[in-house]
């Protein structure tokens, strides 16, 4: 009896069980169904606000134009005249095509907003840039949550596009709901062009991260950008020793003997520093190249005098030669000799 008992109470269990889950599953779906019914009625509602609108303008448009009307035909009785009637027609055309821009324009739910492209190309570096545009771009014309996603997905090309159209056709088989909010759309995208190690990465750079041959603007404009692509958030004197430990020494040493309060007081040292530092090596340059010359205008004017004066082929020929025609039939007084003579042969 006792394990028919307990038999019994268990299939009763998982009766219960089952009886849950089925209960929670259709809350869910009566969950999603009212959300999708709450957005149908505020798609509805916006839509009704639009027309409402535009029937405004539209009955604005049409009293100005019988006003304009009545007043042209009584005005038209006493002058007929060709350019009175072209300017009057003129009048009549162009102030209404102005208004309604204007009214366009003030209405804050058809603000334009040029977004930037985006063509999904594997560079996180230029993921992140057009991300920070895309953010700024919204809290400057203050865009409504229900349309970013339309606006984002505008401005994909190329590969960004054919992402896009596999994602939706895939959470469409799947039965997920659709994306339409930023926060969702965002995070999908930093899933598809962040790899998952380059938070490491940064922080590597980070902590390598040396002055070397760069600025001091420059490497501060780069510890920065880590900082905030790496989303570290520290205490000031931890952020000036990180700033401290990667400048130059010749900066370094300088800038440590000056009082300062916080980074900024510390990033002018630093400048003041290296602009003194490129004074100096500049007016070395120009003294030792002013110093060195004179020196070479002067050994350049020492070696003129040295060089030995070409000889003419004049007296050339009277110290060594001597035509053969005068030597011919003439007697060596010394050797007895003929054809030649002693001052030919002094040794």
């Amino acid at each position: 009896m006792s394990s028919h008992s307990r038999h019994s109470n268990e299939s009763e269990g998982e009766f219960v069980k089952s009886l849950l889950k089925k209960i929670a599953q259709d809350v869910q779906a009566l969950s999603y169904r009212q959300l999708q019914h709450e957005t149908l009625l505020k798609e509805r509602d916006a839509q009704f606000a639009l027309i409402q609108d535009e029937w405004k303008m539209v009955k604005e448009r049409d009293e100005n134009t019988k006003s304009k009307n009545s007043s042209h035909a009584s005005s038209s009785k006493g002058n007929e005249s060709f350019k009175e009637l072209s300017l009057r027609i003129n009048e009549y055309y162009q102030p209404s095509p102005r208004k309604a821009r204007k009214e366009r324009k003030e209405s804050p739910g058809e603000v334009r907003v040029d977004q930037p492209y985006f063509h999904g190309k594997e560079n996180v570096e230029a993921y992140l840039d057009w991300e920070m545009k895309v953010e700024q771009l919204f809290a400057c014309h203050r865009v409504s949550e229900d349309r970013k996603v339309p606006l984002v997905t505008l401005s994909f090309q190329g590969n960004a596009m054919y992402w896009w159209t596999t994602l939706e056709r895939d959470r469409r088989l799947h039965k997920d709901p659709p994306i339409e909010y930023w926060n969702d759309l965002r995070g999908a995208l930093r899933r598809c062009h962040i790899p998952s190690y380059y938070n490491r990465e940064l922080m590597d750079k980070l902590q390598r991260l040396q002055q070397k041959t760069v600025s001091v603007e420059e490497y501060r404009q780069k510890m920065e950008l880590y900082m905030m692509r790496a989303s570290i958030r520290e205490s000031k004197p931890t952020t000036i020793s990180r700033f401290l430990s990667g400048l130059n020494l010749e900066i370094r040493d300088r800038v440590e003997l000056f009082p300062y309060q916080d980074l900024n007081d510390l990033i002018q040292l630093c400048i003041k520093v290296e602009q003194q530092n490129l004074r100096k090596t500049s007016s070395r340059k120009e003294g030792s190249y002013s110093n060195s010359y004179p020196k070479r205008e002067y050994k350049r004017e020492e070696s003129v005098p040295k060089e030995k004066p070409r000889e003419t082929p004049k007296s050339v020929g009277k110290d060594v030669l001597t035509p053969p025609t005068l030597s011919r039939g003439v007697k060596c007084f010394k050797c007895y000799g003929r054809d030649h003579v002693q001052a030919q042969f002094p040794n």
